[in-house]
């Protein structure tokens, strides 16, 4: 059990690190190009690392608790992470809606299709080992940031379709409707991680 722990406490520390980077690098981009798109994609990948940082108060001091502490603190940590959802939300519809009203037109971006790329890559790896590890843990904290990491999975595809269809066609708005879309997913993932900690914590 403390393998677990400390594999769980090192899988946030990778998380945190790489979103922080991959946030950095999104946002630039997206900024750049005026995509919404990719600046949602940036602002997901900051969510994360704060759901990563939860996760390593949530793991740090794993030894110190009991079962009661450990109960509550993991009720505790997953509605935080649910929280995190909607930080992102607002912003991804707000700035979506707007594009598509006002056509605010996104230049399209080709570092921004090679960084959705390599989410892709690295995404579902990591998912499934903190899934994996949530599940022997029996942690719905974790359990509920693994999702979050699907997510970013699915965002990067989303994404991908989004910068490559305008990159490739000029097709411009598939960019706010990524968006769109992006900002929907995390409104119903943060809905559903709060409501489970609450059943959970009664």
């Amino acid at each position: 059990m403390i393998i677990l722990y400390k594999k769980a406490l090192i899988l946030s520390y990778i998380t945190v690190t790489y979103n922080i980077l991959e946030g950095i690098v999104s946002v630039f981009a997206g900024g750049l190009a005026n995509s919404i798109a990719l600046i949602g994609f940036g602002l997901d990948s900051f969510v994360e690392s704060l759901s990563g940082f939860i996760m390593i108060w949530r793991f740090k001091k794993y030894e110190t608790y009991n079962e009661e502490q450990h109960e509550k603190i993991e009720n505790k940590a997953a509605r935080l992470v649910g929280y995190t959802f909607f930080i992102l939300s607002a912003y991804i519809l707000y700035e979506s809606m707007k594009k598509l009203l006002i056509h605010e037109v996104p230049e399209p971006s080709l570092l921004g299709i090679i960084i959705a790329i390599i989410s892709l890559i690295t995404m579902p790896l990591l998912f499934l080992i903190k899934y994996r590890t949530g599940k022997k843990l029996k942690s719905k904290s974790l359990i509920a940031d693994s999702k979050q990491t699907f997510a970013c999975m699915l965002l990067s595809f989303a994404l991908l379709l989004g910068l490559g269809g305008n990159y490739l066609f000029g097709f411009w708005q598939a960019d706010p409707i990524v968006g769109l879309f992006i900002a929907t997913f995390l409104i119903k993932e943060g809905y559903e991680t709060i409501k489970e900690s609450r059943l959970c914590s009664c």
